[in-house]
């Protein structure tokens, strides 16, 4: 789905009053994760909506979209690790561990999939996620920050408004303590279009929550991260880009466009938005238009911008076709033969393969990005859900089955091989649970 540039012009706003609570209903979890207890306000009813903040607000900032969602919607808030009324361990603060603590708190929700919703150092969480785990994001709403290593990564970094990146140490944080409120306002006074509208109250409950013991060394423990998921960013693009539906975000007086023209370096489906009259701090300046861009993209369809072209290849037709080795969309085990029927499994987009499994070949549990289909033309396939390839049930001739993006499967044929056809959404990908089972030739 994309929508045409949403230019929201609307006519300057009244300054907020204070800070929004959450709406009564909503409940707080601590939910423990691989070495940190992450705060999570949690409430409504619906499809699932996880939305991350950065820094200079905690969780707090997301009340005013929580309440006009929960009505049909399950959201989700956390405090990230380090931030807010989460814990402050020593480490853990690069964004794919950050992402992982989202992962955790999901499974202990008992949720499998979400809309994103990310601003500022939550952009870096939710990238990583989305990269991480595709299969669980069904629509990403980014907000007005760069994301390490992507894009003009390197000039914002000498950007004299973002002094503060490289801001950190013992003396930094002695210079801080007991004056956060006089950092923090730094922030929002000279990132903003207009300061008053973070209000007295707003910029307190903040600086009380960034005074609490440890706050302000996690705080720059993020920033001092950065250098680490630049690294991680550049390895996940590796992979192809995003495809879930995105919306790029920015502030008229912030990075505008150039949200989207960012994301369009990491993504096949970016819809922009620019929310006029307003600074980085989007939520607090122009809250009722930031969510009147958000809730119209989390509330439609799903689809996405492949064009899938017309195809008929009869039995003769694909006989015909070149075949290949175990190439992109296999195991890569030796032996197997690849019929790509449509599409590029190694490129964005959907694709088609028909797969010829020799007799008595065994495949170790492995992944794959994305969410496939796969039909046996002939043969008998053994199949196994798991990460350890028990339980295979055999699927002879017109059985279905299919290979969720991200979850465990194994496989082997018997004496007869098999003929199978896959279709999935690229770029896909094979990455096995024990790195040993991998062929040499992966």
């Amino acid at each position: 789905m994309r929508f045409a540039l949403l230019s929201l012009a609307c006519a300057l706003a009244t300054p907020a009053a204070a800070l929004e609570p959450f709406p009564h209903d909503f409940r707080a979890e601590d939910i423990q994760t691989d070495g940190a207890t992450i705060h999570v306000r949690v409430g409504g009813h619906g499809p699932a909506v996880l939305m991350l903040h950065g820094f200079g607000d905690t969780g707090d900032m997301w009340a005013p979209l929580a309440a006009r969602l929960e009505a049909d919607h399950t959201v989700i808030v956390p405090d990230l690790r380090g931030m807010g009324l989460s814990s402050h361990p020593a480490g853990g603060y690069d964004k794919k561990s950050e992402a992982e603590d989202m992962a955790r708190v999901l499974d202990t929700l008992h949720i499998t999939q979400v809309d994103l919703v990310t601003h500022d150092i939550g952009n870096m969480v939710g990238f990583a996620f989305a990269e991480l785990h595709p299969n669980r994001v069904t629509r990403f709403v980014i907000m007005d920050a760069p994301l390490p290593g992507i894009g003009d990564w390197e000039a914002q970094l000498t950007n004299p408004l973002l002094w503060h990146f490289n801001f950190r140490g013992p003396d930094e944080e002695r210079l801080v303590a007991g004056r956060e409120r006089i950092y923090l306002d730094r922030f929002y006074d000279e990132l903003s279009v207009t300061p008053s509208a973070i209000d007295s109250a707003t910029r307190a409950h903040y600086a009380a929550l960034y005074a609490r013991p440890g706050g302000m060394h996690s705080a720059f423990a993020q920033f001092a991260a950065f250098s680490q998921d630049a690294a991680d960013n550049r390895a996940f693009i590796q992979n192809g880009p995003l495809t879930m539906p995105i919306l790029a975000i920015g502030a008229e007086g912030s990075y505008g466009t150039r949200m989207a023209a960012m994301m369009r370096l990491v993504a096949t489906n970016v819809t922009p938005a620019v929310i006029a009259h307003s600074g980085h701090w989007m939520m607090e300046e122009q809250p009722e238009a930031t969510v009147n861009a958000i809730v119209p993209f989390l509330e439609a369809p799903v689809t996405n911008a492949y064009y899938l072209a017309e195809l008929r290849l009869s039995r003769s037709d694909i006989d015909e076709l070149p075949r290949t080795g175990a190439g992109a969309g296999t195991s890569h085990v030796a032996g197997i033969e690849t019929v790509v029927l449509s599409g590029d499994p190694s490129a964005a987009g959907p694709y088609a393969i028909e797969i010829r499994i020799p007799p008595n070949t065994h495949i170790a549990p492995h992944t794959h990005r994305d969410n496939r289909y796969g039909v046996v033309l002939s043969g008998a396939w053994h199949f196994a859900y798991g990460p350890n390839g028990a339980d295979a049930k055999t699927l002879g001739p017109g059985g279905l089955y299919t290979e969720p993006g991200g979850d465990p499967h194994a496989a082997f044929t018997g004496p007869e091989g098999a003929d199978i056809y896959l279709t999935g959404i690229g770029p896909t990908d094979t990455v096995y649970v024990n790195a040993a089972d991998a062929p040499a030739t992966h």
